[in-house]
């Protein structure tokens, strides 16, 4: 679709992830798994199958594993934590916020089933309030990358990266257009097309719905900057501060809540070195509902049409 970025098949972020946790566990013995009753939503089999030893089934109860990934990351283990994003965060707040930032374990967060493309599942698991839980924690690490090949590359990265991480990813089967072999370093957005007119800053499922936008947008003369921001923090503030010189304006887009995601940490910074007129493509203020992942997307104003549509206005602002 962009230059350099074809669209090579489909297959959900949570693949990925089974994917590079298993790779990782061939790499690094002190890799060890902990589950809350969703191995197969997970996508961790593999990595059960060649390591029984380090798998520990916790079952229905998310903050008792909270506290189990803590003792073993005391004990020199690397625990990744695996259950949906809704009771990754919302459930357990209070054993991550104590048990894991506050002394800094080197525990990976991992959650599925995040935002609204969790689907058919309705408004009570699709959580899209996590990142602003995650990012405002001390020292917390938050990820959320765009595709498969994105979403493995950033699971094995985290391995190597000592401290708390919030690892994001999805449910639906969605377009793989990441290279396999593209570098993943934390806290450095990648800038997917070069442009004049606007910066599009866009994390998870939407770098895909503002790839989409883009082509919209250069069919109508705006030149487009897209820089995928699969860190939100640290935020990539030098390669942001960049883009935003050159185009004058920019558009953040996410699936999560307007308040307290990528946009919240871009205004920030925009607010502090950069005023700029800025856009932002996100849940406003309400809980989601049962439906296929795209259409919701569209009704609660984060799909392809709602991304050309700020990025237009932001145009017009300067």
């Amino acid at each position: 679709m962009i230059d350099g970025f074809p669209v090579t098949g489909k297959k959900a972020t949570r693949n990925g992830f089974g994917d590079g946790l298993f790779e990782v566990g061939q790499q690094n013995d002190r890799v060890v798994a902990l589950c809350a009753d969703l191995v197969g939503s997970l996508k961790i089999q593999s990595f059960i199958d060649a390591y029984p030893e380090r798998f520990f089934q916790i079952g229905v109860a998310e903050a008792n594993m909270m506290g189990i990934a803590a003792g073993l990351a005391t004990a020199g283990k690397i625990p990744f934590t695996g259950t949906f994003a809704n009771f990754s965060t919302g459930r357990v707040y209070d054993q991550i916020r104590q048990s894991i930032a506050y002394s800094h374990k080197n525990v990976k967060i991992c959650a599925s089933h995040a935002g609204l493309t969790l689907g058919e599942d309705g408004a009570t698991h699709q959580i899209l309030e996590d990142i602003g839980l995650m990012k405002m924690l001390p020292g917390m690490t938050v990820i959320n990358p765009c595709d498969y090949n994105q979403t493995k590359a950033a699971t094995i990265a985290i391995a190597d990266h000592y401290g708390p991480v919030y690892l994001r990813f999805g449910r639906p089967g969605w377009p793989i257009f990441m290279p396999e072999d593209q570098p993943f370093e934390i806290g450095k957005g990648i800038l997917m097309k070069p442009g004049s007119d606007v910066t599009i800053l866009a994390t998870g499922h939407l770098v895909y719905k503002a790839m989409e936008a883009v082509e919209i947008l250069e069919s109508e003369g705006i030149s487009c900057e897209l820089i995928n921001i699969h860190t939100i923090k640290p935020l990539d503030e030098e390669l942001i501060l960049e883009s935003v010189s050159k185009t004058g304006c920019c558009v953040t887009a996410e699936e999560h809540q307007r308040l307290g995601g990528l946009g919240g940490s871009v205004a920030t910074l925009l607010g502090m070195k950069k005023p700029a007129p800025m856009e932002v493509v996100a849940v406003n203020d309400t809980f989601g509902e049962s439906g296929p992942p795209v259409d919701l997307m569209d009704k609660y104003g984060i799909g392809t049409e709602d991304v050309a549509k700020a990025a237009r206005a932001a145009v017009n602002r300067k």
